[in-house]
C-alpha cells in the first residue's frame, strides 16, 4: 500500500432541507497504526443509501446521529492491509462499516470475509448485501405476499425497489413497480420482469396506477411517501400488509405542512384490517443464512438481476448523495474509494 495519508468526509454541519456541499468536509488525516488485535483497513467501496439522510440529523431516531466534525458512516468492501488480529491475514476481502473514508482500522468485529470469486465485490453492498436483505426481510417477513396477490413498489430501479419486485414475482406474485421517468421504467419492466411499471412523473400517475392494479393492492413495499403512498392507499385491499422500510421523499423536508390526514388513516386501517408496520433490517438477523443462500441460487439462475451505479472517487461522494435523495442514481449507489 503506498497511501501515505488517510482521506476522510466528515460531517461539518446539520443540514436544513436539502444536503449542500457544505455540509460535509474532506480532511486528510495521517495513516492510522494498527494495535494489538487491530487491523488497517483499505477501502475499497462505499455505499450510498438513503437512511445517510437521517444519520445527519440530531433528532432521535432508531440509531445514533453522526456527531459534527465525525466521519460519515456508510457499509464498505475493504482490503485488509496491515494485520495484528490473528483472525485475519493481509490482502484478505472484508466487509466492514468504515464509512467515508479511504483508510480505517478495525478491531475485527462485525467484518465478514467476502471471496472475491464467488460474486462481484459490489454485490455485498447491494443485492447480495443490506439493500438485498432489507428487501427479502421485510417482503417475506411483513409482507408475506401469496400466489396471484398484488404487489406493489416504489423506487423499483433502486437497490430495494428492484429486489423486492422480483422476489415477490419468485413467490408467485404479480409485481407492479413504479419509477420516475422513462429509462428507469423501461428497465423495471424490460430488464427485471416486471408485471407493470408505472411513472410517479406522469400528470396522471394516481389513475395510471389504479389501471395496473385492477385488483387493488395486497402488499405494498413502503419505501418513499409522499405522493406515491397518496396514490396508493386508496387501492389497498382488506388485510393488505405494508412493510415500511423508508421515507425517502420526506427526508429533507423542514415543514409538512399537508392537512392531517392520520384520523382518516387509522380510520381505514380499522376497516380495512390494515397491517403497517416499520422495520430495521437488522432486526432479522437470525434470517441472513437463508438470504445468502436464496439470493446467491436466484442470481445464479436467472431470476434476479441487478444494476448499480458506480461513482468515482471518494470526494464525490456528498454530490452523490444528494442525488440520490433526488432520484438521479439509476441502479445501486457506490463510490469507487481505491482500486
Amino acid at each position: 500500500m503506498s497511501a501515505q495519508t488517510n482521506r476522510r468526509i466528515v460531517l461539518a454541519a446539520r443540514p436544513t432541507g436539502r444536503p449542500k456541499p457544505g455540509d460535509f468536509r474532506l480532511e486528510t488525516t495521517a495513516v492510522p497504526e494498527p494495535g494489538e488485535g487491530e487491523l488497517l483497513l483499505q477501502i475499497l467501496y462505499l455505499s450510498l443509501d438513503p437512511y445517510m439522510r437521517g444519520r445527519m440529523n440530531a433528532g432521535r431516531s432508531y440509531a445514533k446521529p453522526v456527531e459534527i466534525d465525525a466521519v460519515m458512516e456508510g457499509g464498505t468492501v475493504a482490503r485488509v492491509v496491515r494485520s495484528r488480529n490473528p483472525d485475519f491475514a493481509e490482502g484478505e476481502i472484508v466487509l466492514s462499516h468504515s464509512g467515508w473514508q479511504s483508510l480505517a482500522l478495525s478491531d475485527g468485529t462485525g467484518l465478514r470475509r467476502l471471496d472475491p470469486g464467488a460474486a462481484p465485490l459490489t454485490t455485498a453492498l447491494g443485492v447480495m448485501g443490506m439493500p438485498g436483505f432489507t428487501a427479502y426481510a421485510g417482503l417475506l417477513t411483513i409482507g408475506r405476499p401469496q400466489p396471484g396477490e398484488t404487489v406493489v413498489v416504489a423506487a423499483a430501479s433502486g437497490a430495494v425497489g428492484s429486489a423486492v419486485g422480483q422476489i415477490a414475482r419468485i413467490k408467485g406474485a404479480r409485481a407492479v413497480g413504479i419509477a420516475g421517468g422513462e429509462d428507469k421504467c423501461r428497465f423495471v419492466r424490460e430488464e427485471l420482469g416486471f408485471d407493470a411499471v408505472v411513472d410517479h412523473r406522469a400528470p396522471d400517475f394516481p389513475e395510471r396506477l389504479k389501471a395496473a392494479c385492477p385488483d387493488g393492492i395486497d402488499v405494498y413495499f413502503e419505501n418513499v411517501g409522499g405522493q406515491v403512498w397518496d396514490a396508493v392507499f386508496p387501492l389497498l385491499n382488506d388485510f393488505a400488509r405494508i412493510p415500511v422500510c423508508g421515507l425517502i421523499a420526506q427526508y429533507n423536508a423542514i415543514d409538512d405542512s399537508r392537512p392531517d390526514r392520520l384520523p382518516v388513516v387509522m380510520r381505514e386501517v380499522l376497516s380495512r384490517s390494515l397491517t403497517i408496520r416499520g422495520f430495521i433490517q437488522r432486526e432479522f438477523v437470525d434470517q441472513r443464512p437463508a438470504f445468502y443462500r436464496d439470493m446467491a441460487g436466484w442470481i445464479a439462475a436467472g431470476k434476479v438481476r441487478y444494476r448499480e451505479d458506480i461513482v468515482d472517487g471518494l470526494e464525490n461522494a456528498p454530490e452523490a448523495l444528494i442525488g440520490l435523495l433526488e432520484g438521479r442514481n439509476f441502479g445501486k449507489l457506490i463510490i469507487r474509494v481505491s482500486a
